[in-house]
């Protein structure tokens, strides 16, 4: 008998996500549509903010919204959990890549460091990063798969465009620093020189630079009438009775 040989396993289950990466379910653009219908009907104007939109995905793949003061973890639907971010863009089916602003990332808060344009740019890159990953990792402790979903909107909101990518943690030693001509810190991947980050000093703003995917899905919708608020109104049957009105005494 060979007893080099390796042995046989029965095959372990794996942690299976919600759906693979931006394979959508298949009703998801259709409710996504009518939510946005209803967004351009109901409020007569195309606002779609980071919140809603939160909600609108939560609810579009029946998934629990709960926001979260880190912003990466808001939408949970079993093992996986996803942040959600907007872009405005003039042409979304055409969009190549996207800023998505992803947190304040303080060095003064989180290390006590004092920061200005004269101090090391790698030195503060990495510790820039290390409280980004430091998110991540707190997250991936409770949840197996962890997204970002992106919408990129029209102006007009007829337009979206909607993917998703794995929400990752960043190998410092991949990316040099350095301080722009706005003060601000950019962190450039070594190998393609692409910008992948911007940091701002005051606020500590920390944005990341994503590329678009091919397999993005686009949704178009046709422009609404807008809801009249009286016929609403009267539909509800609203009265004055509903409205309690009473002075407080000085």
């Amino acid at each position: 008998m060979e007893r080099d040989k390796s042995p046989r396993l029965r095959t372990v289950n794996k942690s299976v996500s919600a759906f693979p990466l931006n394979k959508f379910p298949k009703d998801f653009p259709y409710l996504l549509g009518k939510e946005l219908i209803y967004v351009l009907a109901s409020k007569g104007k195309p606002e779609l903010e980071g919140s809603e939109w939160e909600n609108i995905f939560a609810n579009c793949i029946c998934a629990d919204w709960k926001p979260s003061n880190v912003g990466l973890d808001d939408i949970v639907l079993g093992n996986t959990v996803w942040g959600a971010k907007t872009v405005k863009s003039s042409n979304p089916s055409k969009q190549k890549k996207v800023r998505l602003i992803s947190g304040r990332n303080s060095p003064v808060y989180s290390y006590g460091e004092t920061i200005d344009t004269s101090s090391d740019a790698s030195t503060i890159g990495k510790l820039i990063l290390d409280i980004w990953n430091e998110r991540v990792s707190a997250i991936r402790e409770k949840f197996k798969h962890l997204r970002t979903v992106v919408l990129i909107k029209s102006n007009d909101l007829r337009e979206v465009v909607v993917f998703e990518f794995e929400t990752i943690r960043y190998d410092f030693e991949r990316y040099e620093w350095k301080w722009n001509k706005n003060q601000n810190l950019e962190g450039i991947e070594k190998r393609s020189g692409q910008h992948r980050f911007t940091w701002q000093p005051h606020g500590s703003q920390f944005t990341i630079i994503e590329e678009v995917p091919q397999q993005s899905l686009i949704i178009e919708v046709k422009q609404p009438t807008i809801l009249d608020k009286e016929q609403i109104l009267k539909a509800l049957g609203f009265d004055s009775s509903w409205i309690t009105v009473t002075h407080k005494n000085v």
